[in-house]
């Protein structure tokens, strides 16, 4: 609900404060006092094209804040907020502030946060609905009829919602399956060849490294020969080293008790021959590990570069290769078993659509009957709005099924036909000023109880009727504030007499200057305002007494 206007600067407005409460309020004011710049105030605010011509005069900038009753936690303003990362404190206003300087530039915040102009427009559309004899938003926006009328109908889109997301799910996976086997079979021949010549080559984990290995060994045991050689003559044979040890090993041994260094000798000794021993293993067993055989050496390095050469060929490393074999003959397996996947896909899909197609043809027989009460209700708002000749429909048609989405198949729209005989049509089409605020203030009695935004604003919807009709209309305005906080420019006294609320906009002039203000009234105000709105320039005794039945019949 709107709490608050403040406006600076703005056209005829140097300064001016408002506060506005529950219900509904009305404006008045003689012809040219004003009201189209108030409410061309509350536009900028509302984000709103922003127009430099609206900066006062001689001022550098013009500024409007609107301030709104702190919104409930599941409201869709609180919601886009949320999601934009501005987020209310509990108890705390919304704060809306646009300002507009004199070259044109404009800067849009809400609670002092600086926000894009979109943001404050789509904000200020959840808040506000401002409703004129040119606005081409709200209800005669034909995107926003099929969410009223679910509204009204309380048709729940949810079941259609979660069909049609099982059904492009369904169908993203039968595409993408098709693609993948139609890629995969493209390249048959070309897997059938790889895995062929993988599996005959039989690469191994690791075996790059083995064979490197073992290759580098023989390289080696080729220039040690010589030398491992003549160590193994050293070690040989009865003249070789370890020999002659184990022989003055057993000579010392003879003698060892006759003296104790000669124990110590022989210890020695015996500790040289273990040691030489030792030695002797180790170069026979490097001798056997450096073995020189040109035939393996040459199948080693046959086998390393081959292997080397497939990686790259498939342009993996060579440890990749027994890996990638696997992959290629999944894929082989995959377009053998394809037909089989691709038919129970197929069944699923077909499955996923039929139960959408069920449920969006509940929900458009829901939508039916929903138009068909809201045709009658809207029926019954006409002829008291001097609209009798007129015929309101809310048009269901089906979609193409390209169309189809998870708001179910339908296209909804509301149409009018003015006179009797003449075809349906938008309502933008074909109503006059005058009748389309009519229409709108029918559709909304209509729609009143099933909610929208919390602030409605009627500029001038009793323009060119009285008398009755302009009491049918301010009956109906009142009924809807009842649901709702609503704001209306109004000339008409019947309407004036049914607010809650009384503002009265009026000119003034200093000298060269111009200013336009606003201010509440009080009773006897009110009744002097209604008075001159029945009589014109010179109130009249018969105006004061007419104003008071008006303001007591309420």
């Amino acid at each position: 609900m709107l709490t608050n206007l403040s406006i600076r600067n703005v056209v005829l407005i140097e300064a001016l404060d408002l506060e506005f409460g529950p219900g509904l309020g009305v404006l008045t004011g003689e012809t040219g006092a004003g009201k189209s710049i108030l409410l061309d105030s509350l536009g900028l605010a509302l984000g709103q094209r922003a127009d430099s011509g609206l900066v006062r005069q001689g001022e550098a900038q013009a500024s409007v804040t609107a301030t709104f009753a702190e919104p409930p936690a599941d409201h869709p303003a609180r919601v886009a907020l949320t999601g934009n990362e501005i987020d209310l404190e509990p108890g705390e206003p919304l704060i809306i502030r646009r300002t507009l300087k004199a070259d044109g530039g404009s800067r849009a915040f809400i609670n002092d946060q600086p926000c894009s102009a979109a943001l404050l427009r789509e904000i200020g559309g959840m808040l506000v609905e401002i409703h004129g004899q040119h606005d081409d938003r709200g209800l005669l926006n034909p995107r926003g009829h099929r969410a009223l009328l679910d509204i009204f109908g309380k048709c729940d889109s949810a079941v259609v919602g979660a069909a049609h997301t099982a059904w492009r799910a369904a169908e993203a996976a039968l595409a993408q399956a098709l693609a993948e086997v139609e890629g995969a079979a493209r390249d048959r021949d070309y897997l059938d060849h790889a895995v062929g010549e993988l599996a005959a080559f039989a690469p191994e984990p690791g075996e790059e490294a083995t064979l490197a290995g073992e290759r580098a060994d023989m390289q080696k045991g080729a220039r040690l020969t010589e030398d491992l050689s003549a160590l193994s003559d050293l070690f040989d044979g009865s003249e070789g080293g370890l020999a002659r040890l184990r022989q003055a090993g057993r000579r010392l041994d003879r003698i060892a008790a006759e003296h104790p260094l000669l124990a110590e000798a022989l210890a020695a000794l015996d500790r040289a021959v273990i040691e030489a021993s030792e030695a002797e293993e180790k170069l026979a067993a490097a001798g056997e590990a450096l073995s020189f055989d040109p035939a393996r050496l040459d199948t080693i390095e046959t086998r390393l570069f081959d292997l080397r050469a497939l990686a790259r060929k498939h342009q993996v490393q060579p440890d990749d290769l027994a890996a990638l074999m696997q992959e290629m003959r999944g894929k082989l397996e995959r377009i053998d078993a394809g037909e089989e996947g691709l038919a129970a896909l197929e069944n699923d899909l077909a499955a996923k659509a039929a139960a959408y197609c069920t449920a969006a043809a509940a929900l458009t027989e829901q939508r039916k009957a929903a138009a068909a009460r809201l045709d009658a209700a809207v029926a019954g708002e006409l002829a008291p709005l001097k609209l009798d000749a007129a015929r309101f429909r809310t048009y269901v048609e089906a979609l193409d099924e390209a169309a189809w989405g998870p708001h179910g198949a339908d296209r909804v729209e509301f149409e009018i036909s003015t006179n009797p005989g003449a075809p349906f049509a938008p309502l933008v089409k074909i109503a006059s000023g005058g009748e389309l605020s009519r229409f709108i203030l029918a559709l909304k009695v209509a729609l009143a109880e099933e909610g929208g935004a919390d602030t409605m604003i009627f500029d001038e919807i009793d323009r060119g009727v009285g008398g009755a009709v302009a009491s049918a209309i301010g009956e109906r305005l009142a009924r809807l504030a009842r649901h709702t906080q609503l704001l209306v420019v109004t000339h008409s006294p019947q309407v004036a007499a049914r607010g809650a609320g009384h503002m009265l906009i009026a000119k003034s002039s200093e000298g060269t200057v111009t200013r336009t203000g606003v201010h509440a009234l009080d009773d006897g105000a009110r009744r002097e305002e209604i008075a001159r709105m029945l009589s014109g320039a010179e109130i009249t005794a018969e105006a004061r007494a007419q104003a008071g039945r008006l303001l007591e019949g309420v």
